[in-house]
């Protein structure tokens, strides 16, 4: 993993070799020492040119011993040297301690050390970023490392804004519970702990190799164990303490709906319970964006009555939209608007029940559709963004 390497030895690579041909060693025995952990291995020829260059000097002996040592520092699974390669060592294995932290049963010392073991993986995983990857230095002239929030921040940070939120409210979460007491507050953040370990996962992949997934270490890669779901729902359904309650709010405080449903800030899935024996339940993650989820999602919007969830007609969506915008926002607009997200068919479609319902639902009783409160939202978010709102009316409607 230690940068780039070129096809050729180094001139330290001929000195081993040299020094281990002095030493009586054979040729297949070098060969394999030298390619070992090498990006890019030699052929037999380079290793023999170098046994008949009589300029060539050995290395000490104090060379070789080193260059051993390093050689076995390999690790045949990740390809990581425990010398060249420390820092995402590191940042992998305080993320592994984060994700076991929280599957244990036994701890309830969970939001505070999750938070904690993540923002240092996350921290070990962006200095090598940036050390590798870039000119910047990250210890400055006092011999201080640049803080994560720092890195976060930084215009050419390659990071998504999903992730970068993520990391946002989970340093705001370590800074505001430290040494409070959550109750069963822990589950409240489940998601956003998830999406930061998923982030992680295909981050480090990215940016330095698919041999560094934490799936090979984690049976399903950066689950939360068996989840209680009496204890989900309840979480869910009751009021949390006043200072809980507070924290979430300034975790998500700025943010719109689009950004707090980004499942880069906080992991969300549709759960189905496959028919079994409750001490073999079984949970079904869906991707709310697949197929499958959408049409899950379809179906459990049809156990909810369709006025409550879907109130506005029309009319009273522009005339919200153009009230909360102080722009004209016109029912032509909302036309073209919903041809541009694409949220429901053309009039006269042989299937207008075909609609994105998140946003609105069609009612075959008396053939039109309604919205919800999240397209009127989308839409605000819109209209306020000039350049957002000037593309929408560049949309031709037939």
């Amino acid at each position: 993993m230690a940068g780039e390497q070129k096809k050729g030895l180094t001139d330290l690579e001929k000195r081993i070799v040299k020094a281990l041909f002095a030493k009586g060693r054979r040729n297949q025995d070098i060969h394999a020492w030298i390619n070992s952990g090498r990006q890019t291995a030699v052929n037999f020829g380079r290793v023999s040119n170098v046994k008949s260059d009589a300029n060539q000097k050995p290395a000490t002996d104090d060379e070789v011993a080193y260059f051993m040592l390093h050689r076995q520092a390999y690790d045949s699974q990740t390809g990581l040297n425990r010398y060249d390669d420390e820092r995402l060592i590191r940042a992998r294995e305080a993320m592994i301690l984060a994700v076991q932290v929280f599957n244990s049963a036994g701890l309830k010392f969970k939001t505070e050390v999750f938070t904690m073991l993540a923002n240092v993986a996350w921290t070990y995983l962006m200095h090598e970023y940036y050390m590798r990857k870039t000119t910047v230095q990250i210890v400055n002239e006092q011999g201080q490392s640049m803080a994560l929030s720092e890195m976060i921040a930084r215009q050419d940070c390659p990071l998504k804004d999903g992730v970068k939120k993520n990391l946002n409210a989970l340093k705001i979460l370590r800074d505001r519970v430290e040494h409070h007491l959550l109750g069963k507050a822990d589950l409240k953040w489940l998601g956003m702990f998830q999406a930061c370990c998923l982030n992680f996962d295909r981050t480090i992949c990215e940016i330095f190799g698919d041999r560094l997934t934490l799936a090979n270490d984690l049976s399903f890669a950066l689950q939360f164990a068996r989840m209680n779901l009496d204890q989900v729902t309840q979480i869910n359904k009751y009021e949390l303490p006043e200072h809980i309650a507070a924290v979430d709010a300034l975790i998500t405080e700025g943010m719109t709906s689009e950004q707090i449903n980004d499942t880069d800030f906080q992991f969300q899935v549709v759960y189905t319970l496959t028919a079994a024996p409750k001490s073999k339940a079984h949970i079904q993650f869906v991707n709310p964006d697949s197929a499958e989820g959408k049409e899950i999602h379809n179906v459990l919007s049809k156990k909810v009555a369709a006025d409550e969830l879907y109130p506005y007609k029309p009319s009273k969506v522009v005339k919200l939209v153009a009230a909360k915008t102080k722009k004209g926002f016109t029912s032509h607009n909302h036309l073209q608007a919903i041809r541009k997200y694409k949220i429901r068919p053309k009039n006269g479609s042989a299937q207008p029940e075909n609609t994105d319902k998140a946003y609105c639902i069609y009612h075959a009783a008396h053939k039109d559709y309604t919205y919800s409160d999240a397209w009127m939202e989308k839409l605000v978010e819109a209209v306020k963004d000039a350049q957002e709102f000037a593309a929408i009316r560049a949309v031709k409607v037939k």
